[in-house]
């Protein structure tokens, strides 16, 4: 039977310091998710609006983001922004300087990145709702935003459903940039870990495997959300 002592001693003692980085990778992930879901709704409205200045604004947004590495829109926004921040901030008479917090920054950057790529699953999920069943609800007397909420958006989110799983997986992946500017996340306490020790194969095999627990359990929940929004809908076989 194994004892405090021994439990304390799995992974050399590290185990705790990367539960605890596994739990703030978590949280990175899932507020950079809702505010890019946000940002990726945004998106996908002003391009298809019938604004062109909208349209093009969204346009260049997902042109560019989706051309730069995230790791360079780390730094840059990290860093850069932290220049730009304190620049203002001396313009305006406030002379201290101010840091960044890691967190905000890793949360912005990653949410601005697949905020991008979310904008190209709800366009292309709101153009597969059919019209028609937008005009009937306006026939049937309802408001343009009781149509929205009650036909569009729930219509729309269950075609957004299998892009919105995809970018999900590869966002949890994508929080192990966010080591690079200095949050102690799942990454970061591996990288010390394996250094602490020199046994860089069991830690970051270690953080690997966490990563697939994130990545299997989130599938298994896609997994049941699917089934329960696919309720009522008929499937045709070919």
């Amino acid at each position: 039977m194994r004892t405090n002592k021994d439990r304390r001693m799995i992974l050399h003692g590290y185990l705790p310091s990367l539960l605890e980085g596994a739990v703030l990778t978590l949280g990175v992930a899932l507020s950079s998710m809702a505010l890019a879901m946000v940002l990726g709704l945004i998106g996908a409205m002003a391009k298809l609006s019938k604004f062109r200045v909208a349209k093009g604004l969204a346009t260049v947004y997902t042109t560019l983001i989706r051309g730069v590495p995230d790791l360079v829109l780390m730094l840059l926004i990290f860093f850069g922004g932290q220049v730009a921040v304190n620049a203002i901030a001396l313009q305006l008479g406030h002379e201290e300087y101010i840091d960044i917090n890691p967190f905000v920054a890793g949360v912005i950057t990653i949410a601005f990145i697949f905020g991008a790529y979310l904008t190209e699953a709800f366009r292309g999920a709101f153009l597969a709702v059919p019209p028609g069943q937008r005009e009937a609800g306006l026939a049937f007397g309802m408001s343009p935003a009781q149509v929205a909420w009650r036909i569009t958006f729930p219509q729309m989110f269950r075609h957004a459903l299998p892009g919105l799983s995809n970018n999900w997986l590869v966002l949890i992946k994508s929080t192990a940039i966010v080591s690079v500017i200095g949050l102690h996340d799942l990454m970061m306490r591996g990288s010390q870990a394996a250094a602490g020790t020199r046994e860089p194969f069991v830690f970051y095999l270690a953080v690997a495997l966490i990563y697939l627990l994130f990545t299997s359990a989130s599938e298994l929940v896609f997994a049941q959300l699917q089934k329960r929004l696919s309720i009522g809908v008929r499937r045709h076989s070919l």
